[in-house]
């Protein structure tokens, strides 16, 4: 089928196609990314991953895929402490992504799909996704990029996937934008916080204990970024493919 970008298209051919086609949603954030990656890259990574695997899966999807503008912000207010961040709270975030949702469905669109490429957004893009799903009438469904990765695939040397600002965001960024990466920062990140078995914890430790950064960001090279992109569009695509097919 045809792969369509929605800002590049026309309101008449939006509308012929939305009803039949499957909306493709990247969301993202404006963050401190240690002190060398730009402050957009989880919104780059995730605009470009939802790009790429958009236009290999018009091929074999059945149905036409539309992908909508990346959205820029994200529930990023646990980076304030290192200012260079544009943050929506995350009941804004939930909001802003019910409202998108809410716009796909009155023009006409059925099936929407979150591609998430933001930790903080977990919650906010579960949250709106059920709530558009029942508000709405749209089928939705939501994925974290990174949790496609094949990591069997790079079972000799894998990455911390995702991390932040650590050797995979800054190898997939040298990659995509070679000429927005600083000098790597060689010093390894050791997080302090408490480990508990099955337990998540929250604290504004963490990032200051790190710099703002996990792993180890000098490992990072454009050679793997490249193979890591094509690794984990090739998954969205696939992704897309049954989503289309049974959303």
């Amino acid at each position: 089928m045809t792969a369509w970008t929605w800002q590049q298209t026309d309101r008449d051919r939006l509308a012929a196609v939305l009803p039949e086609a499957l909306v493709v949603l990247p969301v993202g954030t404006v963050e401190q990314h240690g002190p060398h990656l730009p402050t957009g890259t989880d919104a780059m990574i995730a605009g470009a991953v939802a790009a790429a695997a958009v236009q290999r899966a018009a091929a074999d999807a059945p149905r036409d895929l539309v992908l909508a503008p990346t959205v820029p912000f994200g529930a990023s207010d646990h980076h304030f402490a290192f200012g260079a961040t544009l943050s929506l709270s995350p009941e804004t975030t939930t909001a802003v992504l019910n409202d998108l949702a809410r716009s796909v469905a009155a023009d006409g669109g059925r099936r929407l799909v979150l591609v998430n490429g933001h930790g903080g957004n977990r919650g906010p893009c579960h949250s709106a996704a059920a709530s558009a799903a029942t508000r709405h009438g749209l089928a939705v469904a939501y994925l974290d990029y990174w949790e496609l990765f094949p990591h069997h695939a790079f079972s000799a040397d894998p990455p911390n996937v995702p991390g932040h600002a650590g050797r995979f965001e800054s190898a997939l960024i040298a990659h995509l934008h070679p000429e927005l990466v600083g000098t790597l920062p060689d010093r390894a990140a050791q997080p302090a916080v408490p480990e508990a078995a099955n337990v998540t914890v929250h604290t504004p430790r963490l990032w200051h204990t790190i710099d703002g950064y996990t792993d180890r960001p000098a490992a990072a090279t454009g050679t793997d970024g490249a193979a890591w992109f094509g690794a984990l569009a090739d998954a969205l695509a696939d992704r897309l493919v049954t989503l289309a097919r049974d959303l």
